[in-house]
């Protein structure tokens, strides 16, 4: 349960494979007002009831605004300045202007007294640059982040944080390391699981012409 007295709330979800009806259902149990899209390309091959415009119109049906900000704080790049050997790195993508701007956007949004969710696709929080790229970079900024997992319950960033130290079997007492740096040091490995590459795209497209 949220503590409705804490400030500078910001929800994520990923819509997975739900059902349409099911995905509203989420949103309006956590009382979200906006949708902030932070999918690269606002599409879905598999369940296309989540393509951009489909998912405006479910969403407006249901009292709730759609908000694109995949250009701003989406996964992908077009500053060549992100990447290192075809890989995008999220330091240097949180440092963009771009980037900095779409922050931007979420904070005014919650200052405006929206209940906002960053939306992508993955079902685990911890697999999608919502949490290992946006939310951190939230949380630097004095955000609360709640993570909406696909059975209505909540998982707080550090929640998701302690899960990732885990899920790497990395010791927090290291003697040469300090809290904060074996954090970093998970979410560093995380990074070169899930972050965007040229290749994810030339895959695509080979896909594509097949």
């Amino acid at each position: 349960m949220v503590n409705n007295a804490m400030e500078n709330i910001v929800f994520t979800i990923g819509h997975s494979t739900h059902s349409i009806e099911n995905f509203l259902g989420l949103l309006l149990r956590h009382g979200i007002t906006v949708i902030c899209d932070v999918r690269s390309s606002p599409y879905s091959r598999f369940n296309p009831h989540f393509n951009k415009d489909a998912l405006s119109k479910s969403l407006r049906d249901h009292g709730i605004k759609y908000v694109f900000l995949g250009k701003e704080l989406g996964a992908r790049s077009s500053d060549p300045s992100c990447y290192c050997d075809g890989r995008v790195q999220y330091d240097a993508l949180a440092r963009t202007e771009l980037f900095r701007s779409g922050i931007e956007r979420v904070r005014v949004g919650v200052e405006r007294g929206y209940k906002m969710a960053l939306m992508c696709a993955e079902k685990d929080p911890l697999d999608c640059h919502r949490t290992v790229l946006v939310s951190r970079n939230l949380e630097y900024e004095g955000f609360n982040i709640f993570h909406i997992m696909s059975d209505g319950s909540l998982e707080t960033q550090a929640e998701a944080t302690a899960r990732l130290v885990k899920q790497f079997k990395l010791n927090q007492d290291d003697l040469f390391l300090s809290p904060q740096d074996v954090i970093d040091k998970a979410f560093r490995k995380q990074e070169e699981k899930i972050a965007y590459t040229e290749d994810d795209n030339n895959s695509q497209v080979s896909r594509r012409a097949t």
